[in-house]
């Protein structure tokens, strides 16, 4: 046994790598090793030679055993040090620079008009981006010939074959919303309702997807003063300066009277300057709420009434924020995202959110 001993403690010391160490563990102590071959011969000898050489056999094994655990874990601490020494690190070096992502700008002036209107006391509604023919049309008061129900201004659905019902549309405004909040809610109500919408158009300043926020306001007493006063608010918070208002008759089904809104601007150099100047810049469409719309939200008009309001966010975004061309909002250009974004640090606020 003090052969043994001295035989595999010393090649213990010289091994130089785990697998043989493990190699050894197996040859000395493992089921068929030599230590575990010499407790076998126990069963053999008499009752006084186990009480002598069991004990001896047994204090051989804890210690190969803790000589192999000792082993072990120089051999790791080694290989450790020598990785620390080829994967060295200058901790007093500048750090790499890490991108963050923006806010994105339709995002931005989204959150932006939200507090506005939010501070004036609109709600939020929401509601679905594929809609039915009624919601979308027929309940706005659009007949059937009107030139927005054609294939070539609105995205339809396909229906199966001998399906005649009418085909559901990308809703083409978020008009429909007003509608449902009517239903669902009644009168009086001040919502607004921002969201994609779709329409067949594509060029500088068209997408086939945008984006709008409508307003709608019932009561008892609300006029047309109202929607002025409201857009005036507004427009001023938004832009950070006092703005006016230019109402010009106009036509729209949904709405009676009916008003295309301009706000004060001037040009200089090609660039638009809102709240300054003689000129003035188309912005949205607006009107007091026709009868057959109210009725179509099951609110009796000649009991309430009130105006709405429709205004593009990628257009408000472009005017405050300088931006020329439309598509580039869809491009997914890092580039321009990185010029044009916000930090998520930025939070809007009611008095005309972010000013650069």
């Amino acid at each position: 046994m003090e052969e043994l001993r001295q035989k595999y403690i010393a090649a213990i010391a010289a091994a130089t790598d785990e697998a043989a160490l493990e190699a050894l563990r197996v040859q000395a102590v493992g089921k068929k090793g030599e230590v575990s071959l010499k407790m076998r011969e126990l069963g053999k000898m008499t009752p006084e030679e186990r009480q002598v050489a069991g004990p001896a056999l047994n204090a051989l094994k804890d210690e190969i055993n803790l000589a192999l655990t000792a082993k072990k874990v120089g051999l790791a601490d080694v290989a450790l040090d020598a990785r620390l020494r080829a994967e060295w690190l200058d901790v007093t070096l500048p750090s790499r620079p890490v991108r963050r992502g923006s806010i994105h700008p339709i995002s931005q002036v989204t959150e932006e008009v939200t507090a506005i209107f939010a501070d004036m006391g609109f709600a939020v509604a929401e509601g679905p981006q594929v809609e039915d023919d009624w919601h979308n049309f027929d309940s706005l008061n659009i007949p059937g010939h009107h030139p927005a129900r054609a294939e070539m201004d609105t995205f339809y659905m396909s229906r199966k074959e001998g399906d005649n019902r009418p085909p559901h549309v990308l809703r083409t405004h978020t008009s429909p919303v007003q509608i449902r909040s009517m239903l669902k809610q009644g009168a009086p109500i001040r919502i607004i309702c921002p969201g994609r919408v779709y329409r067949c158009d594509y060029d500088q300043t068209h997408t086939p997807m945008f984006h709008q926020v409508e307003g709608l306001a019932l009561g008892k007493d609300i006029s047309m003063a109202n929607l002025k006063w409201v857009l005036e608010e507004f427009f001023s918070a938004f832009f950070g300066t006092e703005v006016q208002t230019r109402f010009r008759a106009s036509h729209f089904p949904f709405t009676e009277p009916s008003a295309e809104v301009d706000i004060q601007c001037s040009w200089e150099g090609g660039t638009v300057k809102v709240g300054e100047g003689n000129d003035w810049l188309e912005v949205l469409g607006s009107g007091m709420v026709h009868p057959k719309v109210l009725e179509a939200g099951g609110i009796d008009p000649n009991e309430w009434q009130g105006f709405a309001f429709g205004i593009g966010i990628d257009r408000l975004a472009m005017l405050k924020y300088g931006i020329p061309d439309l598509r580039a909002f869809f491009d997914s250009d890092l580039r321009w995202l990185r010029h044009y974004g916000f930090s998520p640090l930025d939070m809007p606020s009611i008095h005309g959110g972010i000013n650069r």
